[in-house]
């Protein structure tokens, strides 16, 4: 072969090889045990559980599968000073910003090419710094952000942001989570789990496990959709209740 050849040969084997290096070190979501989901902080969970959640501040819990949580298409409220400094890379009309009411968090702007990679250079150092502090996986939460961006965000654009997050969670060795957008085939672009909040309520869990199968974390917050939860997809599926705080000291129950 030509040197020039060769070098592109030796390059190629190790992308392959790296890339190979990073499914293996990917544990996927396991089943058959229980969710505890505390994004709200951190507290002991019971032997019988063998998935955590938590927030991206948090430490991982010792000998779970642990599952770090990033809000990845929408602001944190307590993360103002941080994203003053990146203004441009905020969701705007008229000057102002657009906000998930329900939950006081600003939208990022997806509309272009360059904001999205640049967002997802913002959002992937978290990823790593996920995967450094010893999580397994990342649920990357607002996929269906655009459903409440006033008609500014597409589909498309969520879609091709998400492509981007999910590649940065592979890249450091963790699983990456679907977080909404019920009926969306996550998998074409990477996603290993689905995380559904209240789907029992909506009726929606059968839409994320048509897609994931068992792999579907369902977290309920009222007592009579955990119930039907529990009853409809309790033998296959981590059910948990939770209350909409998530607090340390607050309601947990299981099927």
């Amino acid at each position: 072969m030509r040197p020039r050849i060769v070098l592109l040969v030796v390059v190629l084997a190790l992308i392959v090889g790296s890339a190979g290096a990073a499914n293996a070190a990917r544990e996927r979501l396991p089943v058959g045990t229980d969710v505890d989901y505390q994004l709200g902080g951190p507290r002991a969970a019971p032997a019988h559980v063998g998935i955590v959640v938590r927030d991206r501040r948090a430490h991982p819990a010792a000998g779970r599968y642990n599952i770090c949580y990033v809000n990845g298409f929408q602001t944190q409220p307590d993360e103002r000073a941080f994203w003053k400094r990146h203004p441009r890379l905020l969701l705007r009309r008229g000057g102002q910003p657009v906000v998930d009411g329900a939950w006081n968090e600003t939208l990022l702007d997806l509309r272009s090419p360059a904001k999205r990679t640049a967002l997802s250079v913002i959002v992937g150092r978290w990823t790593q710094r996920c995967a450094d502090d010893g999580f397994d996986a990342v649920e990357f939460d607002n996929l269906d952000s655009f459903t409440r961006s006033q008609g500014l965000l597409g589909r498309g654009q969520a879609v091709a942001y998400a492509r981007l997050l999910v590649r940065a969670a592979h890249r450091a060795g963790l699983a990456a989570g679907q977080k909404n957008l019920v009926g969306f085939d996550g998998r074409t672009v990477g996603y290993d789990f689905a995380v559904a909040e209240e789907c029992g309520r909506y009726r929606e869990c059968g839409g994320y496990v048509a897609h994931y199968g068992r792999r579907v974390l369902a977290i309920e917050y009222r007592r009579r959709d955990f119930q039907h939860t529990c009853a409809v997809w309790g033998s296959n599926l981590a059910v948990v209740l939770r209350d909409r705080n998530l607090s340390p000291t607050g309601v947990r129950r299981w099927c």
